[in-house]
């Protein structure tokens, strides 16, 4: 990376020097033919080529980036039941992108150099070509088309989360800058609340209605467990600014707007310990450490706490510049089997024994 960094300064250096070399030669007293600011023949020859050899210099990057960092991690750990028809939809989406940025760099550049200005050349001029303008007017119509409908079908698939299937009801709370879960509890359904309610001296602290039957058997929890294999509807607020609610490995993200409550639900599949049993998360997991490491013996060279080791968790974080400690607001998400999930829960309070 240091002699990466190093070649570019001195590249820079380079077209520094030759920008004053070229800026003192226009000062410089000349005949007006050599003065003259018009390209010649030769100077758009050389600038024909120069483009052929930007469009080669972009290709060759372009095969570089696939080779090095063409694994695309993110598009093989989804991990719920949606999640792969999202990715799907992103790779097609990469692929026709892809698709259309080769082709026209190419026209773009090509025609750069075959159609460059030569002395005695003229150009043809037409006012339109009805047929040319169809062509590239219905393309993109009928690509984009099929790419929004599929991502409309995808996302009524995700929205319309049954309440036959019985999913398990979980409020997500965001506030600067942390996150609180709200289960229902053994019915299932959670309480009334208010911003206006919260009273932290009774250790209310997301303005449940204390007089709603429903709210007495609520649990408010600090990290949140979810049961593999069953349907989760979440319902977000905000207490203070706009959040944004998004795990990255289960797909899904919905705003938290404050004064309003906005929901979003999916399916996990993967529990945090097969997750971090997949051989690609292992070898991320390894890859981080061994950086860690690195940096820990600096640390306590100068006398300063190491790093702890890395471990994998589903993470919960705040896709929204929040404030200044947007950065850090988190919370870990424990994808477990049932019975885990049941044995954590009887271990939670309930809202009505944590008043005081």
């Amino acid at each position: 990376m240091t002699a990466l960094l190093s070649i570019l300064v001195l590249v820079f250096i380079f077209v520094a020097i030759w920008q004053m070399v070229k800026i003192f030669d226009l000062t410089q007293s000349k005949t007006a033919e050599s003065n003259s600011q018009v390209a010649n023949d030769q100077d758009n020859k050389i600038n024909g080529y120069l483009m052929l050899g930007f469009l080669i210099f972009i290709y060759v990057i372009t095969i570089m980036c696939f080779v090095m960092f063409g694994d695309f991690p993110l598009m093989s750990n989804s991990a719920s039941e949606h999640g792969p028809g999202i990715d799907n939809l992103m790779i097609i989406s990469m692929i026709v992108i892809f698709f259309v940025q080769t082709v026209t760099q190419f026209l773009l550049h090509y025609f750069a150099f075959k159609y460059r200005g030569e002395k005695g050349k003229k150009a043809l001029f037409y006012a339109d070509n009805n047929k040319l303008e169809a062509i590239w007017t219905i393309i993109p119509v009928i690509v984009l088309a099929g790419l929004i409908i599929q991502g409309l079908f995808t996302w009524t698939t995700i929205m319309n989360v049954s309440t036959e299937n019985d999913p398990l009801v979980i409020e997500l709370y965001a506030q600067q800058f942390n996150w609180k879960a709200r289960y229902g509890g053994e019915d299932n359904t959670l309480g009334k609340a208010n911003v206006r309610l919260i009273d932290i001296d009774r250790a209310n602290i997301l303005g449940l209605d204390e007089s709603d039957p429903n709210a007495q058997d609520d649990v408010i929890t600090a990290e949140l467990h979810l049961p593999v294999g069953r349907p989760v509807l979440f319902k977000m607020r905000s207490q203070d600014v706009l959040h944004s609610a998004y795990m990255p490995h289960f797909r899904a993200q919905m705003n938290c707007v404050p004064g309003m409550i906005t929901q979003f639900g999916f399916t996990p599949t993967v529990t945090t310990v097969d997750m971090r049993e997949t051989p690609e998360m292992i070898d991320k997991v390894q890859n981080i450490n061994e950086i860690r490491i690195e940096k820990s013996k600096a640390l306590v060279a100068k006398g300063e706490e190491g790093l702890e080791r890395y471990e994998f968790d589903y993470l919960l974080l705040c896709n929204k510049i929040c404030g200044k400690s947007h950065y850090n607001m988190q919370m870990k998400i424990i994808v477990e089997t049932q019975e885990e999930y049941d044995a954590w829960m009887e271990t939670q309070k309930a809202f009505k024994d944590s008043l005081n």
